[in-house]
């Protein structure tokens, strides 16, 4: 006798090109992991993929395939990217289909749509929206400050705030530069480059250029944010793991009326002097509770570079669990999370 509650339906990816690629992942390994995951049988026929299964299932996968056609339409994503897509797709409560709308964060000069492409960054994204002051935490390449800047974007576009404010400690990774010729602002350009680098992919140089001689968008150092008082803006903190406990404290209660804040650092890469403490760490201790304040981790898990980073980060997080250092960080980060 046929089972009736079986189907089977086929759907065509086009041509093979990134886009296809990107779906079925190299030597079909996306396709496997569909079927593991979506609990239907996938069988690849050239561009096209013949789908089996309970129809329920059947159609929860094609409606995510269509997704994801959607989303290529607009950006370039990897395979990987796809598997964690396909994970939070079927995270979703009853399953429903995402809708990309929503999820946009900002479109750039380039036509490139800014969304969320993990659960944890989209936490941290509803986060922002929600709350006065986010604490994003964890490894480089999860989005933290990407994001962040997005965010910023799209509250100015919106005249949510009048003005955006990045700013981080000037505070050298491991190496000592020695003196700097130039202006204050020559000399601390160096420590705020990432910052730069974030703006100018997503709004046009001439753009930029006007909005930070306006100063619209304001990059400065830390220490220049003492004996101010911040309203109506966008402010990031980047990199605030090497704030000092004094610097943290001054930092926050500069936040005026109509502001919102967002603090971004990793407490496994700290590079203030071994007898500083880091005032990230302190803050993340002493904020616990504070009605208006949201603490988002990130893992290696939430990583949207090259792949290859998450697996550098998996390495030495590895290797570092057996060298003192590393113990030190982990433990350090078990008693902020609490």
């Amino acid at each position: 006798m046929i089972d009736r509650t079986l189907t089977e339906e086929s759907i065509d990816l086009g041509r093979y090109d990134e886009k296809f690629y990107a779906i079925v992942g190299r030597g079909d390994e996306n396709v496997k992991f569909f079927s593991k995951v979506f609990d239907v049988r996938i069988v690849p026929r050239g561009t096209e993929l013949i789908v089996k299964g309970e129809d329920e299932k059947v159609r929860r996968f094609l409606s995510f395939i269509r997704t994801v056609l959607t989303r290529l339409d607009r950006e370039s994503m990897t395979a990987k990217e796809v598997r964690d897509y396909a994970k939070d797709f079927l995270s979703k409560v009853d399953s429903k289909e995402i809708s990309e709308e929503e999820e946009i964060i900002l479109i750039t000069h380039r036509k490139k749509a800014i969304v969320p492409k993990t659960p944890t960054q989209r936490k941290y994204v509803e986060a922002i929206k929600t709350h006065d002051i986010v604490f994003g935490v964890g490894p480089a390449g999860t989005g933290k400050t990407y994001l962040a800047m997005a965010m910023a974007l799209s509250h100015l576009k919106e005249q949510k705030v009048n003005k955006i404010i990045l700013t981080r400690p000037a505070v050298e990774a491991g190496e000592k530069l020695g003196f700097l010729p130039g202006t204050i602002a020559e000399k601390v350009d160096p420590y705020l480059r990432p910052l730069y680098d974030a703006l100018y992919d997503m709004v046009d140089y001439d753009k930029a250029a006007y909005m930070l001689e306006r100063n619209i968008i304001e990059i400065a150092p830390l220490a220049f944010m003492r004996g101010r008082t911040l309203n109506d803006a966008f402010i990031i903190l980047d990199e605030a793991q090497n704030a000092t406990r004094e610097q943290m404290k001054m930092f926050l209660t500069r936040i005026g009326f109509g502001s919102k804040v967002v603090i971004t650092g990793d407490i496994t890469q700290i590079d203030l002097p071994r007898r500083e403490q880091s005032g990230l760490i302190e803050a993340l201790r002493i904020l616990k509770g504070i009605e208006g304040i949201a603490f988002v981790w990130f893992s290696q898990e939430d990583v949207v570079r090259h792949p290859i980073v998450a697996r550098i980060i998996e390495a030495y997080e590895t290797h570092e669990r057996g060298a003192d250092k590393g113990k030190e960080g982990e433990s350090r980060e078990e008693e902020v999370r609490g």
